[in-house]
C-alpha cells in the first residue's frame, strides 16, 4: 500500500468532463496545478488523475492530505482559485468534492 494511501483520512476528488480536443492541455495543466500544490502546501501527500477507458475526455482526480485543516487551507488560499480555474477552463463540466476515509481494506 502506498504511502498516500496509508497516511490519509482526507481526501479532494474531483470529476472532470474535458472539452473535445482538449485532453493532453488539460493533462499538462492538472500536472501544473498539482506541482503547485504540492510544493505550496505542507499537508499535502500526493494525487491521482485517472481517465476512463471507454470515453477519454473523461478523468477523476483525488489527493490525499494529512488533515482536513490542509486540505481548506489550500482551497482558501488566494492562488488556489486562478491555478483552478486555468484547469477548469478546458472542461465542459466539472464536480469536486472533500471527503474523509470511512473505510480501508
Amino acid at each position: 500500500m502506498s504511502t498516500m494511501l496509508q497516511e490519509s483520512k482526507h481526501w479532494s476528488s474531483g470529476k472532470w468532463q474535458v472539452k473535445e480536443g482538449k485532453a493532453d492541455e488539460f493533462v499538462d495543466r492538472w500536472r501544473e496545478f498539482l506541482t503547485w500544490t504540492k510544493e505550496a502546501n505542507e499537508g499535502f501527500l500526493g494525487a491521482r488523475l485517472i481517465r476512463d477507458l471507454r470515453n477519454p475526455d473523461s478523468f477523476v482526480s483525488f489527493a490525499a492530505w494529512r488533515d482536513l485543516d490542509s486540505m481548506r487551507a489550500w482551497q482558501g488560499s488566494a492562488e488556489f482559485g486562478k491555478r483552478f480555474d486555468a484547469v477548469h477552463a478546458l472542461c465542459e463540466d466539472m464536480q469536486s468534492g472533500g471527503y474523509e476515509l470511512v473505510a480501508d481494506i
